[in-house]
């Protein structure tokens, strides 16, 4: 387990999928990281990468050639190299290898950077083509925040609030979670969406459409806050295990197969292309 912390925050991470498993605030010592309990869902806060969501029958097609590929890809299961670290930042690493190869034909470096800046810990995705061709991947963060924050309260007393008022539309998931081409509206209140017991029932709410880049966990009893922002990700899951207290806020660039739409990985929905000797970087941000 790897460590780092500065006056506000103390941050763990574990080498298995580079996942963050503690963001303790250090003013209210409040855990803010669902603690993975087994009986309820396992994580804490899985990188999902080189795809996320589901593909049809687990396979990914490229090029002709259909590989084995689990929900969110293997990144999360697989154990990463940690590169270096110091009192407020870490690096890993996941480098492309045969397991990798065998199941998404592609050379690469795929890297997490953790840092402690300003008020917020910044999460950055980055992918290194190593490869003699361009490389298509997706890439996404799936953090679990508990709710409530403290003992004794109601997790329907939080709500999120969106950086901007707008129209929320949620793009609806079959039972083998891909989109069925069906969409409907998300009541809010001012830009609020208030958590209930039933909000998941239908499984994630997936935004596609959204202008806003900010997404805050605020209650109608305190004022502790905790803030998710996202500029460089251009969809958004919210979901929760019903009944479980937590609520993941999950910034995507990708997402799952549609039903009987069986693509080839460049035609896929949002999906990134990284040319040959080219970088992509791509960071979101947790604040309490």
């Amino acid at each position: 387990m790897t460590i780092i912390e500065n006056d506000l925050f103390k941050v763990a991470i574990r080498n298995q999928g580079g996942e963050l498993t503690s963001f303790i605030n250090k003013a209210t010592g409040v855990e803010h990281l669902w603690q993975a309990d087994p009986a309820v869902w396992p994580w804490h806060a899985p990188n999902l990468f080189p795809i996320v969501g589901q593909l049809i029958d687990n396979k990914l097609s490229v090029d002709g050639k259909e590989y084995e590929l689990p929900r969110h890809g293997f990144n999360r299961t697989t154990e990463l190299l940690l590169l270096k670290s110091d009192e407020q930042s870490a690096w890993f690493s996941l480098p492309y290898n045969e397991t990798t190869l065998s199941k998404y034909p592609y050379k690469f470096d795929f890297q997490i950077h953790y840092d402690l800046v300003d008020d917020a810990l910044r999460i950055t995705y980055k992918l290194i083509n190593l490869d003699k061709k361009p490389i298509y991947f997706s890439v996404g963060g799936h953090p679990a925040f508990n709710v409530p924050f403290n003992k004794g309260e109601n997790y329907e007393d939080y709500y999120l609030e969106f950086e901007i008022d707008e129209k929320l539309e949620t793009h609806l998931l079959s039972a083998d979670g891909l989109f069925n081409g069906e969409t409907e509206p998300v009541a809010t209140e001012k830009g609020k969406l208030f958590l209930t017991r039933h909000l998941f029932d239908k499984d994630a709410l997936v935004f596609k459409n959204l202008r806003s880049r900010v997404v805050t966990i605020k209650s109608t009893k305190h004022d502790q806050t905790l803030t998710v922002e996202f500029p460089h990700f251009n969809y958004l899951g919210i979901w929760a295990k019903p009944g479980a207290d937590f609520v993941c806020i999950e910034p995507w660039l990708g997402c799952a197969d549609s039903v009987d739409k069986h693509v080839d990985i460049s035609k896929k929905e949002a999906i990134q292309k990284l040319q040959v000797g080219h970088v992509f970087e791509g960071a979101f941000f947790i604040s309490a």
